[in-house]
């Protein structure tokens, strides 16, 4: 007996197919990495997070800001997978509250600490023992992050204070919540000089570097990754990315000295 088959039951059953998850693309079954990182890393990590795609991964999301502020919001409970700090204490306080998965720790970058002042400026100043700050900036002030908390802050107070003129700036700083936020200072000429990484002097053509703070003045810049406890499957996929050869060449790019050893490019 010939079977009859129903047009209207074959197209149900075709809708169901189509809507079922095992029919889903594996990128929708992966979600994106949630990144947090350092404000100073803000265009290298968008050409990675590019890079990344390109290779069939999910886009990540970014999000930047101080790596104090960061490391509170994780501490604080916000969703994120992958953490990278612009020094090591910060990743270290995560470390202490059991908030990332150690094994997956790797410091990705190095930085040169450097004083910037507006571009038409014509001050000039080498950085060294006895170095004349106070004439420098007149009735103005210095721009910096934060010193009590922002990684960049930190580097410049200890390079002041390594080289005799913390003392007489300490009560002449224009605080920033972060580097590119002191950057911005000076690039707006709202303050006659300003201490930046290397790498942000870079990003606005509104400055220029006066001079680079001696490497032995302050701790080794080196940026800090790590994937999060609360991490979702496959962040450390990402953190392999960050240490491939594709990365090291967009910090180059960037103006960022690579610090760890470039694996091949992976997924």
């Amino acid at each position: 007996m010939p079977i009859r088959i129903n047009l209207r039951d074959v197209l149900a059953c075709a809708a169901l197919l189509i809507a079922s998850p095992a029919a889903t693309v594996h990128a929708e079954e992966t979600p994106p990495a949630r990144v947090f990182a350092a404000a100073s890393l803000t265009e290298f990590m968008q050409d990675v997070a590019n890079d990344y795609a390109r290779t069939g991964a999910a886009l990540p999301r970014l999000s930047f800001a101080a790596s104090s502020v960061l490391a509170r919001q994780i501490e604080a409970g916000a969703p994120a997978d992958v953490f990278v700090s612009a020094d090591q204490e910060w990743m270290d306080y995560l470390a202490a509250r059991d908030l990332i998965q150690p094994e997956t720790r790797v410091d990705i970058a190095g930085n040169r600490l450097v004083l910037v002042a507006p571009v038409r400026s014509t001050v000039a100043l080498r950085l060294a023992p006895g170095v004349d700050f106070i004439t420098a900036l007149g009735d103005g002030r210095l721009a910096v992050a934060d010193p009590d908390s922002v990684p960049a802050g930190r580097y410049a107070r200890s390079a002041l204070v390594s080289l005799g003129a913390w003392p007489a700036l300490a009560d002449r700083l224009a605080r920033a919540e972060n580097v590119r936020m002191a950057l911005a200072y000076v690039a707006r000429d709202e303050a006659p000089l300003g201490i930046v990484y290397a790498t942000d002097a870079l990003t606005d053509p509104r400055v220029r570097v006066v001079d680079t703070f001696p490497e032995d003045s302050h701790l080794p810049i080196r940026y800090t990754a790590a994937v999060l406890r609360t991490a979702t499957p496959g962040a450390d996929a990402l953190i392999a990315f960050l240490r491939s050869s594709s990365a090291s060449e967009r910090l180059q790019q960037r103006g960022f000295m690579p610090v760890a050893t470039p694996t091949e490019k992976q997924p």
